[in-house]
């Protein structure tokens, strides 16, 4: 009879978590995009497709708004996203990839897939399918890509 452990599954899902993370941010910097960070990713993810502003970034990473604001100014130097003004909202300032945040993004998707390929091996495409619907059914908009 088999009974679930919570910390086991906790320390589980952090330690794939983990080499997930590295994983992907190893690729994107093979794939030339070595001067980004995971923070960068996860800033990434809430600013496709449509953009957002510094507020919607801040709670998005769940930082300060001069913290999220600095990361944009980081993110601008190295060409990555741009500002512009924001379609609904005067006082506020949109956000958004240039060509080369784009271009990064796919990296990252490709790497992703790269990450992700030996568990197919490990568990088996059916296995691995479940675990995906069961992840989304627990978390089904997560805290990485805003509801589209």
């Amino acid at each position: 009879m088999q009974h679930h452990d919570p910390q086991a599954l906790a320390v589980g899902l952090l330690s794939v978590s983990r080499a997930l993370v590295d994983g992907i941010s190893a690729g994107v910097r093979a794939r030339g995009f070595d001067d980004l960070r995971p923070a960068h990713g996860f800033a990434f993810a809430r600013l496709a497709p449509d953009g957002a502003s510094i507020t919607q970034l801040a709670e998005h990473l769940d930082v300060t708004r001069q913290a999220a604001a600095q990361l944009v100014d980081e993110l601008i130097v190295k060409g990555y996203v741009q500002r512009s003004r924001h379609p609904d909202d005067a006082r506020a300032r949109l956000i958004t990839l240039t060509d080369r945040g784009w271009a990064c993004t796919r990296a990252a998707e490709a790497a992703t897939a790269d990450a992700v390929r030996p568990w197919a091996a490990i568990l088996g495409e059916q296995r691995l399918c479940a675990l995906q619907d069961d992840l989304l059914r627990i978390a089904p908009h997560g805290p990485l890509r805003p509801t589209w």
